[in-house]
């Protein structure tokens, strides 16, 4: 097998640059998410409770304790370790020398911090493969990294350092955990988009945060829908056992499918860090020889001995190659029909034969995975024994005997949350890797994954709506910045920062307030016109980067072919004079509130001829959740429903509402929360038929 020098510092470099934009991202939504005034007070995380200081951090690992030594708060605190956590990583990634252990064990254990107390807004599952992959990072990094000019020689490391290629051997494990659970979960979920070959009908159009570019592709041929979805299934499934393939052209191969499916995911959908950081663990596929070529630098000669061996892995390339046509025509039946220029698919296979033969593979893959694992302990043993001098071979074997019981431990942790994809496998994994596992489970190095496990929206794009109101008569809704809202706006590009608020509201909207807590507390925050979700404005609405980033955007409501007039959409000033929008009051009766939306039934974002469309068409909207009232010189009060003045500790007695620019101090604050459906780029046929809130 090739070298992996080269991999393995692109590796640590990408790592890097995962945690700057991961630190980064967090850094400007500390005060607004865990403040003393924030959604989720992290103050409230880490409260001694008499125990010993080391029993304290092993049992809740977070740097986080320290914060009161320093006259810190726990939010003050984090956003210090973020702060210190992105500047370190851009060390790493600027300067080769800062690419070692140690600076890497920093990273882990800032980011392990933040995790303790990030509470809901951190527990998304690219998460939990940064503390995981950070941690490999810590067993790939050296103990020191050389000056760039000392550094050997490509292959110059392998008698020096025999062990390095051990750790980096956990990062395709990881990789191929990843995929292939994500591609399991989607058939075992019984999802019927996922069986059905159409979730990719919806997936644009319903996703979190839609680029631009998904409308477009929202827009192609059904049938091309379909054909994407057996390939997801082909690059999820059947490509990641390629990856341990004796063949380094196989391994290139399922290299270069991974590649395909992340850039494509980057294209029409914004997902933060979480794709860049699967291309990070796809350099784990790429060796020396392959880099090198690609920089012009490769000088392998071929040897007469080397043609046999070359034309036996064209006869292996070729027979998988075949076998991987064979199955995907087979078992998703695929036709082509010559009449309408199409590709038919459909799955022949059930669930029961699915769940038969993922038993059956499961324990298989983790026989695999040892297999590989130990070809590659034997060649570390044959590069120690290439070391010259008594010295030098017996620090090598220190270094080996060390990382090599880490390596053979975190795969053995591995096996337990990778089991959790077939429930029968993982009862009958040995009793020693649950128990090791169990141990170090708290610290996260290792974790169950399973990615758009469910198609969500199959009825419509559910949507959380917040409007505010000073006199309860006129409403503004409340745009987020990145979040869908405005129909008449293209989705903005996001990654790799990752709005957490954004996302939550997405979640949210997807089941009933009772799943989601956290989104009492946002509401009692903007009726208390809290400065960091109001921004600290006058108003008390405010465009805020830390909280709720709307602000004033221009919308456009489009009339005929080309015609079309512009306003400025409400500001903070407008919650106290009477919006241009449908309005009723909020007296005893019971509203029917309705979300501004922009007229014409095309959801083209431009026109044939140039003209203006709405990027999103409308849905009626489900019934509102009950409005919350934020009275002057009173206590929160609890409305029936969602309680949304409810807080979520012992309220003091509540100060005044913010004033309304020229208003009286006698106005209050109100809002209220209503669901809606919102369905971009479909025909009104299908909106007609769109049950919203579901």
């Amino acid at each position: 097998m090739a070298g992996s020098r080269l991999p393995r510092q692109l590796f640590l470099q990408g790592v890097a640059a995962v945690f700057l934009f991961a630190f980064a991202s967090l850094y400007t939504q500390i005060p607004g998410l865990y403040g003393t005034e924030g959604i989720l007070p992290a103050r409230r995380t880490l409260r001694p409770q008499g125990k010993g200081p080391w029993q304290q951090l092993w049992e809740t690992p977070t740097l986080l304790w320290e914060a009161p030594r320093l006259g810190l708060d726990t939010a003050q605190g984090l956003e210090l370790l973020s702060l210190l956590g992105a500047l370190l990583a851009l060390g790493a990634l600027l300067l080769p020398q800062l690419r070692h252990l140690l600076v890497y064990l920093l990273l882990w254990a800032a980011y392990l911090s933040a995790c303790q107390v990030g509470q809901v807004f951190l527990y998304f599952q690219w998460d939990s493969l940064l503390l995981e992959t950070g941690f490999l990072a810590v067993l790939v990094a050296p103990l020191w990294q050389p000056p760039h000019h000392k550094q050997p020689p490509q292959g110059g490391l392998a008698g020096a350092l025999p062990h390095e290629a051990l750790p980096f051997w956990l990062v395709r494990w990881l990789l191929f955990r990843l995929m292939f659970a994500s591609g399991v979960v989607k058939l075992t979920s019984r999802c019927p988009a996922w069986w059905g070959l159409t979730a990719l009908t919806y997936h644009y159009e319903t996703q979190c945060l839609p680029t631009p570019a998904a409308w477009f592709a929202h827009h192609l041929p059904v049938w091309l829908h379909k054909l994407s979805v057996v390939a997801t299934f082909l690059i999820e499934i059947a490509v990641p056992p390629l990856f341990f393939a004796p063949v380094r052209r196989l391994r290139l191969a399922a290299f270069y499918s991974q590649v395909l499916l992340q850039v494509l995911i980057i294209v029409t959908g914004n997902y933060n860090f979480f794709n860049l950081l699967t291309l990070v663990l796809t350099t784990a596929l790429l060796d020396d020889q392959h880099l090198a070529a690609r920089s012009g630098n490769s000088r392998r000669r071929k040897t007469p001995a080397s043609r046999p061996k070359a034309l036996l892995a064209l006869l292996l390339e070729l027979t998988v190659y075949g076998l991987l046509a064979y199955g995907t025509v087979h078992y998703f039946g695929l036709e082509v029909d010559w009449e309408h220029h199409t590709i038919r698919s459909r799955t022949t296979f059930t669930f029961h034969q699915f769940s038969q033969w993922l038993k059956t593979v499961t324990l298989p893959t983790m026989w695999l995975g040892g297999a590989s694992l130990a070809w590659e302990l034997l060649a570390a043993l044959w590069r120690w024994t290439q070391v010259r001098g008594w010295l030098r071979k017996l620090w090598a074997a220190v270094q080996l005997s060390i990382f090599g019981s880490a390596t053979v431990a975190m795969f053995l942790v591995s096996l337990v949350p990778y089991s959790y994809v077939e429930p029968s496998t993982h009862g009958r994994l040995w009793t020693e890797a649950h128990r090791l596992f169990g141990a170090v489970e708290h610290l996260q190095l290792a974790s169950s994954y399973g990615l758009f496990r469910r198609m969500t929206g199959l009825g419509g794009r559910p949507e959380v709506v917040l409007e505010g109101s000073y006199d309860g008569h006129h409403w503004t809704e409340i745009d987020f910045m990145y979040k869908p809202g405005n129909v008449s706006w293209p989705p903005p590009v996001v990654a790799p920062h990752q709005p957490r608020l954004d996302w939550q509201m997405w979640f949210a909207a997807l089941g009933p307030h009772t799943h989601s807590p956290w989104f009492t507390s946002l509401v009692l925050c903007l009726l208390q016109g809290k400065e960091p979700a109001s921004g600290g404005d006058a108003s008390g609405w405010r465009n805020s980067s830390h909280l709720c980033p709307w602000g004033t955007r221009r919308w456009t409501r489009c009339s005929g072919s080309s015609a079309s007039r512009t306003r400025a959409r409400p500001g903070p000033a407008a919650l106290a004079t009477p919006s241009p929008g449908p309005s009723s009051g909020c007296g005893s009766s019971s509203p029917r509130w309705r979300r501004l939306r922009c007229s014409g039934d095309s959801s083209s974002p431009w026109g044939p001829s140039g003209s203006c469309r709405p990027c999103w068409g409308p849905v009626p909207p489900g019934p509102p959740l009950p409005p919350g009232r934020r009275s002057t010189g009173q206590p929160p009060r609890r409305t029936r429903g969602l309680p949304l003045s409810r807080p979520l500790q012992p309220p003091a007695t509540a100060t005044a509402a913010p004033r309304p620019p020229g208003g009286k101090s006698s106005h209050t604050l109100v809002g209220r929360v209503s669901r809606e459906g919102g369905v971009p780029g479909t025909p009104p046929a299908f909106r007609s038929s769109v049950q919203p809130g579901h």
